[in-house]
């Protein structure tokens, strides 16, 4: 899902090479991820969000995918989501210069629509007085104006900013949140539409701007059907299992001209449980051992969360699951958040990660509910969510510039070593 993150600084990319060179083993068919990393994020699927159905199509490509990679079965669990959209007009103009969306400006994701030009009234951060605020803001000169404020502050003043999106509680037609560039966009919370507009820019778009204008659609999209696309291995035994997982489905489009691409997010999870899959396809496991491709997780774990309530294998069954989300990138520190359950395993992965030199360290975050591991940890599930953050590839995620470009690959080899090491040693246990 990505709930909101600091976009950190880039790192020497001479340096992480070094750090992550790791000959790829024919079992890790470097070449066929690449290959589907850059079909996926193509404009073909235009952003696999919801608006076009690019989703939809994302779904049937990777359904043949497991299908060519020899798979005992494929199946789809279909589900329903709400969600906000943006696929037609989507302007803007600042003091008459006209912004890129997706590049200056973007939406909130449960914003409505907007038409129509704006007075601007900035607010004043470094001696802010919320009464003073409101009191501005119902003198005349500012009657439909749009509140500008940089956004971090507004959440931590978020009892106060809240009310200018509710109708009746204020005068201002709007909200505009500068957010440092790349600009992001967002669907996480877009099962609803608030009452007012609300736009993200960039701080150097907006800076002394006394009016803008835009000419923004929206269309809510009401009990749109997605599928999660399961495919199987059968292990020699049957009495517990194994499960991959990634999410497909992405953030979509942005008007008519701008879709996000999501190589990295996640685009490169996907990619990787389908190689994954070929391999134990080949190599028979020890234990079954499922693929599961979400839909849904950009619309706030969604797919994820429906599948851990209807679930095809119980729950209890899961020996460990492995959640691969964005790993197109080069920090040799991997990142990770481990399900209580999971825990007393997690020396298991330290362990192969020292012994083989797969990565620097393992940084293990606290267990958050930003991607599809999560509805399971918090069932008891012994889990791994496993994301490449802080390289080059990761300040573009959530940006029209998360493609082929941007993406780096140094990653995919050592998760693959790391998850598939992890299981032929503890399916011995």
């Amino acid at each position: 899902m990505k709930s909101i993150r600091t976009v950190c600084r880039y790192m020497a990319a001479a340096a992480v090479a070094a750090l992550l060179f790791i000959p790829a083993a024919p079992a890790q068919d470097l070449p066929r991820f690449k290959k589907m990393v850059k079909q996926l994020s193509s404009a073909r699927y235009q952003g696999r969000g919801y608006a076009r159905d690019g989703v939809r199509k994302a779904g049937k490509y990777i359904a043949k995918e497991f299908q060519k990679s020899g798979v005992d079965e494929v199946t789809l669990q279909p589900f329903t989501l709400d969600i906000n959209t943006f696929n037609g007009k989507m302007e803007m103009w600042a003091d008459g210069k006209k912004l890129k969306a997706g590049y200056d400006f973007s939406m909130r994701e449960y914003s409505p629509g907007v038409h129509g030009e704006f007075s601007v009234y900035h607010v004043d951060t470094l001696d802010f007085d919320a009464d003073k605020m409101f009191a501005d803001l119902a003198r005349p000169e500012y009657a439909n104006c749009f509140v500008s404020c940089e956004f971090w502050f507004t959440y931590r003043h978020g009892k106060v900013f809240s009310r200018l999106q509710k109708a009746g509680e204020c005068n201002n037609a709007g909200l505009i949140y500068e957010w440092t560039s790349p600009i992001k966009f967002y669907k996480a919370y877009g099962e609803k539409v608030v009452d007012k507009p609300i736009i993200w820019v960039t701080p150097e778009a907006i800076a002394g701007v006394k009016s803008v204008k835009a000419d923004v659609d929206n269309e809510f999209l009401k009990g749109y059907q997605t599928e999660n696309v399961i495919a199987k291995v059968s292990g020699k035994r049957h009495d517990g299992c194994y499960v991959f997982t990634a999410h497909y489905d992405h953030l979509g489009n942005l008007g008519r001209r701008v879709y996000y691409p999501g190589a990295n997010d996640n685009a490169s999870g996907t990619a990787a449980i389908i190689t994954l899959a070929k391999y134990y396809a080949e190599h028979r496991p020890e234990y079954d051992i499922y693929f599961i491709a979400f839909s849904g997780e950009d619309a706030n774990l969604r797919g994820s969360t429906w599948f851990a309530g209807h679930p095809v294998v119980p729950l209890d069954r899961i020996r460990f699951l492995f959640n691969l989300d964005m790993i197109g990138d080069n920090n040799p520190v991997q990142y990770c958040e481990v399900s209580d359950a999971g825990m007393p395993r997690f020396g298991l992965f330290e362990s192969i990660n020292r012994e083989q030199g797969l990565f620097k360290s393992l940084d293990r975050g606290d267990l958050a509910a930003n991607s599809d591991h999560y509805p399971f940890a918090t069932r008891g599930v012994p889990c791994i969510f496993l994301e490449n953050q802080e390289g080059d590839a990761f300040p573009y995620y959530h940006t029209p510039s998360d493609d082929m470009k941007t993406i780096r690959f140094e990653s995919y080899a050592p998760v693959f070593k790391l998850v598939t090491s992890f299981i032929e040693r503890d399916s011995r246990r």
